[in-house]
């Protein structure tokens, strides 16, 4: 796990050193193991270091192909690559190292792009072609690892964190407003925009090369989601079982590493299995909890605190546990650093998995995570069950859309953006919504179509969101997250499991107003098994009853509480500060009327508290 930098002059300008360094020093916490350059007339590779496999000098990048023609850069881990190697020495390759970089390399140098799909893990990659003189920069099929890339004032360039790009000289840091309010209409980026003018990030499945000779760029996807019913099911043991095998098989493969190990362990069902598992190869395997003080909460906020679960399953599996416990405080004091690693507003509150991150990080230098499961195989059922009764697709999306409106309706953010609404009103969310399916059919005749079609939105969008954050957090600790959910063969299982094997359609959920939801339990949400069905009964090989019957919970701090209790005078000073110059963008009678709605008890705005509080920080500091 590394950091990736570097940069084109596509006007044949020799690539300044201290320009590159300035990059690679700017991420400098994402590999601080070790620091590498390469350079060629107009072009210069840089790259940090975090060693995990092979820790020796012979896996150092940048990495030159054994031909002399390619160099690569490369941030991720690649599971398969023995196998790779294997082919490729049945092909007369010979390697030098231990490492899957060397793998990776010579892969790309002998299929080219091909290569990419038969990767099993997570990267995000440059790699010049000395011949050709062309750059090849590709990112893993589910966006875990992330790259950005810019051209601007004749340069081309490219990192790991949208910061390397910001140390190239001239470079015109702008605020995009328009990505600004898709973010305030779902608390997320669908498009592959950013926060700065100029930045994007590359799209996950993608790959992108760049001629330097004509300057042309070129975008192709190599890989997408496909969630699909089965045209001959087979019999619900036989989904079980292969499951349960690709399951097992998916976490073992993620505990290759020559350094220690650890995995995140909430109360829950996926990080619980994934320890289960990972603790029979390694045991005394380190696991990690965040809790929170619930001294001042009440209602259904008390659920979020997983800390006896989770000790629970610790004492069950053998594990050498460690619980941090956090206060209303600590939210306040991460603010700042949590803006500062995501480099932007994105989807959730963060500062939890901040301080897991944190507390992970001082123990090992790789953890497991149970990212993607909700995603994979229906954990979110009351999210699909309105939808999937459309009539027509376009029913559906006007249905779906107004769910992921997450902040604030149409009419509350046009009145929130009135000081930009000349900017920004050309921006139609609803066709940026619809757009995420432009690569799949609008015929849908089942209700387990349109349920297909909401996880493969969520997929492409909120579990993306989710990864670019845990990357960018993660990272800030020079720390490694794994996800084994997200393993090429158990993907490809979930996308042709049968919806009605994930979610009981029998049911008849509705979808939870968020106000009531933080005030009570309703009964329907106490015994919260409508959905990951085969999972729970497949997990049930590797878990107690106990653990597979929990309610669903995501991993959330009691926000609602405190920014009306404990942190309302911190909400007070942050938010409703008239002479901010964040206030040139956002109406102040508008944010004042939201958050006061929230502090009042008339509405719950957790969520978008949060949002404004970073955007506000990330507008005033960084002068964007």
């Amino acid at each position: 796990m590394c950091g990736v930098a570097g940069l084109i002059h596509l006007n044949g300008g020799q690539v300044s050193q201290l320009m590159l360094k300035r990059m690679t020093d700017s991420i400098a916490h994402r590999g601080p193991d070790g620091e590498g350059y390469w350079f060629e007339e107009n072009v210069g590779i840089g790259h940090r270091r975090l060693a995990i496999i092979d820790l020796s000098s012979n896996a150092n990048q940048p990495m030159i192909s054994n031909s002399k023609r390619y160099v690569l850069s490369y941030n991720g881990e690649i599971y398969n690559y023995r196998e790779i190697r294997a082919e490729l020495e049945a092909k007369n390759i010979r390697f030098i190292s231990n490492s899957d970089t060397e793998v990776v390399v010579e892969a790309l140098a002998f299929w080219g792009s091909d290569a990419l799909i038969r990767f099993n893990g997570m990267f995000a990659l440059a790699l010049w072609d000395r011949e050709e003189k062309s750059l090849l920069l590709a990112r893993d099929r589910y966006g875990i690892k992330p790259i950005y890339y810019s051209k601007q004032n004749g340069i081309f360039a490219f990192g790991s964190e949208q910061r390397a790009i910001l140390q190239t000289l001239g470079f015109e840091k702008n605020i995009n407003l328009q990505a600004l309010f898709e973010y305030f209409t779902f608390q997320n980026i669908f498009t592959n925009q950013t926060l700065i003018k100029d930045i994007n990030i590359l799209p996950a499945g993608y790959f992108l090369k760049i001629d330097s000779n004509n300057r042309s760029i070129k975008l192709k996807q190599y890989w997408d989601f496909n969630f699909q019913e089965p045209t001959n099911p087979l019999d619900s043991i036989e989904y079980e079982e292969e499951l349960d095998r690709l399951f097992v098989q998916a976490v073992k493969r993620q505990l290759v590493s020559d350094v220690e190990i650890g995995a995140y362990l909430s109360g829950g069902m996926d990080s619980g299995s994934i320890t289960a598992i990972a603790a029979r190869s390694n045991p005394g395997l380190k696991t990690f909890t965040c809790g929170f003080d619930m001294s001042t909460i009440s209602g259904v906020e008390l659920a979020f605190d997983e800390r006896d679960a989770a000790k629970s399953l610790s004492l069950k599996y053998g594990t050498q546990h460690y619980e941090l416990t956090l206060k209303a405080v600590d939210m306040e004091r991460s603010l700042i650093s949590v803006a500062n690693a995501i480099e932007e507003p994105r989807v959730g509150q963060s500062y939890p998995n901040y301080y897991a991150a944190n507390l992970a990080s001082r123990f090992v230098k790789v953890v497991l995570s149970g990212a993607g499961g909700d995603e994979l195989f229906g954990g979110y059922p009351w999210r699909y069950f309105e939808p999937s009764q459309s009539k027509n697709f376009e029913e559906y999306i006007d249905s779906y859309y107004l769910y992921w409106q997450r902040l604030a309706s149409n009419s509350e953010l046009k009145e929130l953006f009135s000081p930009v609404w000349s900017e920004v009103k050309s921006v139609w969310t609803k066709d940026i919504f619809r757009d995420v399916f432009r690569n799949h059919s609008n015929k849908l005749t089942s209700r387990e179509d349109y349920i297909n079609r909401s996880l493969y939105f969520e997929a492409k969008t909120f579990l993306h969101g989710l990864l670019v954050v845990e990357d960018k957090i993660s990272m800030s600790h020079s720390l490694e997250t794994r996800v084994p959910f997200l393993d090429n063969d158990l993907v490809n299982f979930a996308m042709r499991c049968p919806v009605n094997l994930k979610i009981d359609l029998s049911s008849n959920l509705k979808r939870p107003d968020e106000n009531i939801l933080y005030q009570k339990y309703s009964s329907e949400f106490k015994s919260n098994n409508f959905g990951k069905l085969i999972l729970r009964k497949s997990l049930s090989k590797h878990l107690n009853s106990k653990t597979i019957n929990r309610p669903k919970q995501g991993f959330s701090g009691p926000d609602s509480s405190w920014f009306s209790g404990q942190s309302m005078e911190f909400v007070q000073r942050k938010l409703l500060n008239q002479n901010s110059i964040f206030y040139d963008i956002f109406s102040f009678a508008q944010t004042n009327s939201l958050v006061h709605e929230h502090l009042s008890g008339q509405k719950n705005r957790r969520l978008l508290i949060w949002s404004l509080l970073n955007a506000k920080y990330l507008i005033e500091t960084n002068g964007i």
